[in-house]
Order: C-alpha cells, then sequence, then structure tokens
C-alpha cells in the first residue's frame, strides 16, 4: 500500500523549501487538490512523493 505526499516547492525543488499541504491515497487527488487550491503558479511548483507503507527491509 502506498500513500503520496502533496508538498509545494520554489522553481529549484529544493528539500529546504518544502511546504507539507497533505496525504492521498492516489497521485490523482493529490494534483486535483493542488489545482482547487491554486498551489501552481509561476515562482513556485508542485512535488508529489508515493511512500510505500507496511514495507519492511534490512539497511
Amino acid at each position: 500500500m502506498s500513500i503520496f505526499l502533496l508538498f509545494q516547492t520554489d522553481n529549484w525543488k529544493s528539500k529546504a523549501s518544502r511546504v507539507f499541504f497533505g496525504a492521498f491515497d492516489s497521485r490523482n487527488k493529490a494534483i486535483d487538490f493542488a489545482k482547487y487550491n491554486k498551489l501552481f503558479c509561476n515562482t513556485a511548483e508542485v512535488v508529489v512523493v508515493e511512500v510505500v507503507l507496511n514495507q519492511f527491509g534490512e539497511v
């Protein structure tokens, strides 16, 4: 099972500038949320990160 985390960041997509906006069960819902709340603009980018849950392994 995986979830998708929605972030808004600067044009260079640096991790230091990320602002968390939510966790979603599909990439399409995350993109729709970003469009509805007008997170896309000429000075910011939207990043959707997929995170896999319940997966264990050796480090």
